[in-house]
């Protein structure tokens, strides 16, 4: 398989060719990124937070065991005052992905995978496939008895479409990071399957700290690193990846009603109900991300795009 232009751009640039300093680099820049992303949400959410607390007598000199607190933030965080802004600050992640490989590594923001050629097309095109896989593993749920969906009373469509702006954002963001400065800086010095198993596997490390996170879930976001890795490496450019990771989360999150990633129940058209104690059906806490038929449907995905990319390297070849 030949490398991509923006590999070829990236092995350019003037960051080390070593990989163990590439991922320490990579931790550093992460680190960096977590923290001005939570500055806003962690504000924002002070609030709501103290309000709950008092509501549960718990500023009055009670003690607060881990798990308690740990309940009342994950439900700040899941509601819209707070879950919004928190995924409009993930534009932090972008920016601060772009900084560091304009400045630092000292490339063009082309070799990580920006381009101005079909990328309204590639863009709309990564909308629909996204619409399409997470609808998939959702009706497969349902066929098997697995879940139930039933439509939302009083459904808020401003809400909704504030959280679409905010995926809109979130999920640009995840890509910059993973796949348009991480996997390039790997893949510019090192073979391409080394790029996608480092940016993969970082990617589902990055979820390590979310509820019901657990072996499948691991596997599962894995799975769909090494299929975002291929669509970006197919389509030469980042645009088709950051919109199926947007609509992927959203018809998830607001669509369907789904905890995404573990972040729980959000404003939504549907809401999905559970029938199964099985997490490996479902998802348990962690949502259907967590579940087989993710794996079945990214499985297949990946399988299909690495077939296309094989046919289209041969025909080259002729």
């Amino acid at each position: 398989m030949d490398k991509p232009e923006f590999f070829k751009q990236s092995g350019e640039s003037l960051t080390s060719p070593k990989l163990i300093k590439q991922i320490f680099l990579f931790l550093i820049v992460f680190v960096v990124i977590y923290i001005l992303e939570a500055i806003i949400p962690s504000i924002v959410s002070i609030k709501p937070m103290l309000e709950e607390m008092e509501s549960q007598n718990l500023l009055d000199g009670n003690k607060i065991e881990l798990s308690q607190s740990m309940g009342i933030a994950n439900m700040i965080s899941a509601s819209p005052e707070v879950m919004i802004p928190s995924l409009l600050s993930t534009v932090f992640g972008t920016i601060t992905s772009i900084i560091y490989c304009r400045n630092i590594e000292v490339r063009p923001v082309t070799s990580m995978g920006v381009r101005k050629k079909k990328a309204l097309p590639h863009y709309f095109m990564g909308f629909i496939i996204g619409i399409v896989m997470i609808s998939a593993i959702t009706l497969l749920s349902v066929c098997f008895g697995v879940n139930s969906i039933s439509l939302c009373n009083g459904i808020n469509a401003g809400v909704i479409l504030l959280y679409l702006l905010g995926f809109f954002v979130q999920g640009m963001s995840e890509e910059f990071i993973f796949r348009g400065y991480l996997m390039t800086t790997v893949g510019g010095y090192h073979a391409v399957w080394i790029a996608v198993a480092v940016n993969s596997v970082a990617f589902a490390m990055a979820h390590i700290f979310n509820p019901g996170f657990d072996v499948l879930p691991c596997i599962n976001l894995v799975l769909f690193g090494v299929f975002a890795s291929f669509y970006m490496i197919f389509t030469g450019d980042i645009w088709g990846v950051c919109g199926i990771h947007s609509m992927w989360n959203f018809m998830q999150g607001n669509f369907y009603g789904i905890s995404v990633s573990g972040t729980g129940d959000t404003e939504s058209v549907f809401r999905t109900t559970t029938k199964t104690p099985h997490g490996w059906l479902s998802g348990g806490e962690f949502g259907i991300e967590g579940s087989i038929f993710t794996t079945l449907v990214l499985s297949a995905g990946i399988a299909f795009i690495f077939l296309k990319m094989k046919k289209d390297s041969a025909k080259k070849e002729l």
